[in-house]
Order: structure tokens, then sequence, then C-alpha cells
């Protein structure tokens, strides 16, 4: 798995051990290493190569389908019927709740959405900070397509949630999601030159 970090910060966020994670102190408590993609301003893990995307506006964005799932415990139904019979539903406690997988897998924090005055001084901001900590050939592309990635998102403006990693670091990168016609499940966008891969 990929993690894909905020590159302005540029925090680690796993150590590995032959290519497998310890988590907390546990030795025996290891998992399979995969790569992370994490927020190069705030270092915050963003994404995940268990999470496959496609480049679009020449590859300044990309595009990752969410989905909503069930979190938490279930009524399994085994074809016992103590309500019919007279018997409460004792012991059953429904906590389950839907969730954005993406949203919940990496800690993003929802903001309040921007107007156009608003987004377009982040856009400015973000370039002021993110050009920098790219390469220069990487900072050149960035510089050519920013243009056109940014008003891809504001013909979008008014459909758009923002979110940002979980330090809620004030320069770090916006994620954005929103859906497409008829689709029940959010699409989510990201600035890809704003994600550095690391392991996870």
């Amino acid at each position: 798995m990929l993690v894909y970090q905020d590159l302005i910060s540029g925090l680690e966020t796993a150590r590995s051990v032959s290519g497998w994670e310890l988590i907390g102190s546990n030795l025996l408590c290891l998992r399979r290493l995969n790569r992370c993609t994490v927020d190069v301003v705030a270092g915050d893990e963003l994404l995940s190569d268990s999470f496959p995307y496609k480049e679009i506006e020449n590859g300044v964005l990309w595009e990752v389908e969410g989905k909503w799932v069930v979190q938490g415990p279930l009524d399994v139904n085994i074809g016992a019927n103590p309500s019919a019979e007279g018997g409460d539903d004792e012991g059953v406690d429904d906590q389950a709740v839907k969730v954005v997988d993406i949203v919940d897998t990496f800690r993003l924090q929802e903001q309040p959405a921007f107007d156009k005055k608003q987004f377009v001084t982040f856009i400015k901001r973000y370039i002021k900070n993110l050009t920098p900590k790219l390469e220069p050939e990487q900072a050149e592309v960035f510089k050519k397509n920013i243009e056109g990635a940014t008003k891809y998102l504001l013909g979008k403006l008014k459909d758009l949630q923002f979110f940002v990693g979980e330090s809620m670091h004030d320069d770090g990168t916006l994620v954005f999601a929103y859906y497409k016609d008829g689709a029940a499940d959010p699409t989510f966008l990201y600035f890809a030159h704003g994600l550095k891969e690391v392991k996870c």
C-alpha cells in the first residue's frame, strides 16, 4: 500500500522493518507495508495505493472514487426471531454507521465551503507554498497547468465538499469531493503535485 504525504511538512508516517510496519510498541502487532501518499505541506496521509486514481487536467489533479461503507456492529439474521415469540431483542446494539471510506481511512476533516474569492486566494497561497518544495521540472509542469485545473475546480465549486488532512494544517493541501450526475458515491480530487509517495 502506498501512502501519499503532504509535501510541505514532509513528516514521516511509518517505520518499517523488512517491509513490515510495527504498530505501536507491540512486536507481535505487525502489518505488511504498502504505499501511501502524504501531503507535501502538512505531512498528513491523504491516500494510499488501495484507492486507484486517474490523472486529469494534464496530470495536475487525481480523480479517485470513494465509496459509502457501513462501519460498526451489524445485525446478523440467523433465522431466530425472539421478538415474534414474545422475547425481546436484548443485547442488540446497532451502532453501525455509514461513512465514506476515504474520509474515514485517512481521517480527513471537512471544512466550510469556499466562495470564488476565497478559493482563488487559497490557490494563490497554495502555489506559493508548494512550488519551492517541488523539483524544478515538476514546478514547471505544475505552474503551466495549475490555471486549467483551477478553472476546472471553479466550474464545480458549488458542488464541492472541502477536506484537509488530520492535522488541519492551515497551508496543507485541500482534498475535494463531489457527486457525479446520478452517482451514489463521491468522487475525490487531489492536487497531484502536492502529494508524495511513502511506505506506510
